[in-house]
């Protein structure tokens, strides 16, 4: 009798990198990009949204069950297959790293800024330093285990925060303007921002190694070698609240700012006023008593990316040069408390000389990272076919068709891009201009939302 209640999995001791990357995931793409996406378009761009969630998921999958099945990260995987592929991978992540890393630490602190007890002071800069300096802290003092018990609060904090967020809203429903016109998400002026929101939805590719980094770290914490079941599983836990918090952050945008004509420059980000341009929308419209659930479920997205990123990023350049200068991998631990701390000096370096210069940079490392995508996703896809992969953890034939439709997605906008960036985009950008001028014509506010009369 005793034998038939046992729990068949230790699926408890094997949940954790998955909610680490949905920690990871639900910040830039979601608060940002998401957000952004229904305010200025409103559902228009939801099929884009869970397309580019489906088509990037084969290859986060590989990346787990890589690790699953051989016991070696999807790093190891890319350096039996020759050091040109991990230098690859080292080099994009190493522009990605500091640019992404100073960008959403920067975005935390501004929306920290914005809780009553911070006051009317601007101290944007020091708060981003000393954030980025606590989640170095916490990382290194309490290494694997610390990050991921905040992770799962934090995650936990920020699907209710968000989903009591999307309540409020359709209770508060806005009524639409008479007159109302909505931008149109397929004209010139609208791909570059097309090609930056699926670079980070649900985040970029060369993000799914770190889960099966984490991987290693879990199972030294718990003692327990997690199965390809419990791998794939917490993954799927994971990758599913990252789904329907993208879902949730596009219907904010959509039932608050689209609705109500307003919207938010992309050029505040860089200016400091995104968070309380952020935080001005939706008090404006559900009420000032709202104010501390947005401020919650908006702090907790980006503070739990800047945490998993602060780690994540590091941790895969620290197991990156192990393997590219064969290193033995008993030191990674050092290796990635050095590059935590280089990521920090980089990032503060930016945020105090390069502030103006962030916007551009982040929609570079946004671009860039959709742009890589068909590389990656071909990495990943390789690597869950090679030898030391056993044949049944190999893709079936419906995982073949949903890879193979996946590259060809990405590389179909990658090329769509490249013809709108060396021949369109001026023509995009006058388009732009007209689309602006019309809106203020309609005597609206000058912002990237929709028209209103």
């Amino acid at each position: 009798m005793q034998a038939f209640w046992r729990p068949r999995t230790n699926l408890g001791k094997a949940i954790g990198p998955g909610i680490l990357m949905a920690g990871a995931a639900i910040g830039g793409s979601h608060l940002v990009s998401s957000t952004q996406a229904g305010a200025i378009y409103g559902w228009s761009l939801l099929l884009l949204l869970l397309l580019a969630n489906l088509f990037k998921y084969p290859f986060f999958l590989y990346s787990v069950k890589y690790r699953a099945s051989t016991g070696d990260t999807i790093l190891h995987g890319y350096r039996r297959m020759g050091k040109g592929y991990l230098a690859a991978f080292f080099g994009l992540n190493l522009i990605n790293a500091f640019l992404n890393v100073a960008g959403v630490a920067f975005i935390t602190a501004s929306l920290f800024l914005n809780f009553p007890f911070m006051g009317d002071g601007d101290h944007v800069i020091a708060i981003t330093m000393g954030i980025l300096i606590l989640c170095a802290a916490l990382i290194i003092a309490g290494h694997y285990q610390l990050l991921d018990k905040i992770a799962k609060v934090v995650v936990f904090l920020l699907a209710v925060s968000t989903l009591t967020a999307v309540i409020v809203a359709v209770w508060q429903s806005v009524e639409v303007p008479e007159g109302f016109v909505g931008r149109d998400p397929w004209d010139l002026a609208s791909i570059g921002f097309i090609i930056m929101f699926m670079g980070w939805m649900p985040a970029p590719i060369d993000v799914a190694a770190w889960p099966s980094l984490w991987r290693t770290s879990r199972e030294i914490q718990t003692g327990h070698r997690a199965t390809m079941q419990e791998s794939t599983t917490d993954f799927h836990i994971g990758y599913i609240v990252t789904v329907v918090l993208a879902v949730f952050f596009l219907a904010l945008g959509a039932l608050v700012m689209y609705r109500s004509g307003a919207g938010i420059e992309l050029a505040e980000l860089s200016s400091g006023q995104f968070a309380a341009r952020f935080i001005e929308m939706y008090t404006s419209t559900i009420g000032d008593w709202a104010h501390w659930i947005i401020v919650l479920a908006a702090f907790t997205a980006m503070f739990s990316t800047t945490i998993t990123c602060m780690d994540g990023w590091p941790r895969s350049l620290a197991m990156s040069t192990i393997l590219l200068f064969d290193r033995p991998e008993k030191g990674l631990q050092r290796a990635l408390t050095a590059w935590i701390v280089f990521t920090v000096v980089v990032c503060i370096i930016i945020i105090n000389f390069f502030l103006t210069d962030l916007l551009s940079m982040l929609q570079f490392a946004m671009v860039a990272s959709f742009l890589s995508s068909p590389v990656f996703a071909w990495l990943n896809y390789r690597a869950i076919q090679r030898p030391e992969v056993a044949p049944g953890d190999r893709p079936g034939p419906f995982m073949h068709v949903l890879s193979w439709a996946g590259m060809a997605f990405f590389v179909v906008f990658t090329l769509i891009f490249a013809v709108w960036f060396f021949g369109l985009q001026e023509a995009a950008e006058q388009q732009r201009e007209e689309i602006m001028e019309e809106e203020q014509a309609l005597v609206i506010p000058a912002t990237y939302g929709p028209a209103r009369a």
